[in-house]
């Protein structure tokens, strides 16, 4: 009987090199689409936002009336980031681009992080697939390079806090990324109790240096808008609740199901509140129980979120991209495939917020496959070791790991 062999000749200086070209490569694509291509209304309301910011500041926006634009629900990072793009637009570059830039250039950096998380936790070669997968993931191309948003930018900051967090030892990074992730899109809220609660679980060292991290940013970024216009600041930012459109997850299922318009109007409304809850409640039992699988809870916290979301649009699938990626290649690739293909389709109907019914009914798939993603996540999580964080690999650049020898027409996983 012959012999198949199995090698793990991945070292982690090629493995690391392989994701960066891709993350190159994803990039380029990114801006060779954000470069050709008009993209969705948000685009162009974006620039309606940044000329507003030029006129009044990024503080005194929240407080202006913006005719023939949608309420301005940024947090402050994103008005200082506007206002940064409109002058560069004055040098010549399209604004279309630039708007589309931050998120590209964050995808880029996240495909090397969900590296970084994944080899921790796993094999190089899965480490290298992971990475790979977040740079070409249909869903984030098709959100990044083409609508644009700062919802990447988030996300990547949120899974950078649990990184430097659980694994890097940084505590004081960690803050300030975890601080960052919600100051260009405030969605990643959900996750900030998690990371305290690790960072409390690290000790009185970590906890304190991840809080003054935290806190010192709050004032720089925060404080401006906070003393000058708290109302329209919570009423614009902090409490915005997403559209109402009925394209995606409960409020979809509710409307085909036919349940009471009562029923609808609540969950839409006051009601979202308990979701978010819900999402918080599962990060902070997880990251209590698992500490050092603290990237895998962001992963898991911020695509429930998105199950769980009353609010629908097809850049809100960046949520849950490249976190899935986090749980498992299988997990981030079914997800990326079928709702990338969803965001392809929805794209190219009249409008990114009327979806056609095949993009309803992929969406609807979409959602059982999250579903699954996220329980097998929590899954894995649970599974971990309890006890301290995982160590770091040694980075062997030169001796592979040894082959292990396998009859042939045995199963190779």
């Amino acid at each position: 009987m012959g012999i198949r062999m199995r090698c793990e000749t991945w070292d982690v200086r090629r493995a690391r090199a392989v994701v960066l070209i891709a993350a190159a490569v994803g990039l380029l694509t990114r801006m060779l689409i954000a470069a050709n291509m008009s993209g969705p209304a948000d685009v162009r309301i974006f620039q309606g936002f940044a000329e507003a910011i030029v006129r009044y500041g990024p503080i005194r926006i929240y407080e202006q009336p913006l005719p023939g634009l949608p309420v301005y629900n940024h947090p402050p990072l994103a008005g200082w980031m506007l206002l940064g793009l409109h002058e560069l637009s004055e040098l010549g570059i399209p604004f279309g681009t630039l708007i589309r830039s931050p998120a590209s250039i964050a995808d880029f950096f996240c495909a090397l992080l969900v590296f970084e998380i994944v080899r921790r936790r796993s094999s190089t070669g899965t480490a290298v697939a992971c990475g790979v997968g977040v740079a070409v993931s249909p869903v984030l191309i098709a959100t990044s390079g083409y609508h644009g948003n700062t919802d990447a930018v988030a996300i990547t900051f949120a899974l950078a806090a649990a990184h430097l967090l659980a694994d890097r030892k940084a505590p004081l990074a960690a803050g300030v990324c975890a601080l960052l992730s919600i100051s260009v899109k405030f969605v990643p809220v959900v996750v900030i109790p998690a990371l305290f609660v690790v960072a409390l679980r690290s000790g009185r060292p970590a906890l304190i240096r991840f809080t003054a991290g935290f806190t010192v940013l709050v004032a720089l970024v925060w404080g401006p808008a906070l003393v000058t216009v708290p109302q329209s600041l919570k009423e614009n930012v902090l409490e915005y609740a997403g559209g109402s459109y009925r394209l995606w997850g409960l409020v979809r299922f509710a409307d085909a199901l036919s349940l009471p318009q009562s029923f609808i109007t609540f969950i839409h409304g006051e009601g979202h509140l308990l979701f978010v809850l819900a999402c918080v409640a599962v990060g902070v039992w997880l990251a209590w129980l698992r500490p050092a699988q603290l990237p895998g809870v962001v992963a898991v916290t911020m695509g429930l979120l998105l199950l769980l979301s009353t609010a629908s649009a097809l850049q809100y699938l960046t949520w849950a991209a490249a976190g899935l990626f986090v749980i498992g290649f299988w997990e981030g690739a079914a997800y990326s495939c079928l709702l990338g293909l969803t965001a392809v389709l929805g794209y190219q109907g009249r409008s990114a917020v009327h979806w056609s019914e095949t993009v309803l009914h992929l969406g609807e798939a979409g959602w059982f496959v999250l579903a699954a993603g996220l329980v097998s996540g929590v899954r894995k999580i649970l599974a971990a070791q309890p006890a301290g964080p995982p160590q770091s690999p040694a980075e062997q650049t030169s001796v592979p790991a040894p082959c292990t020898p396998r009859p042939t027409g045995s199963p190779v996983n």
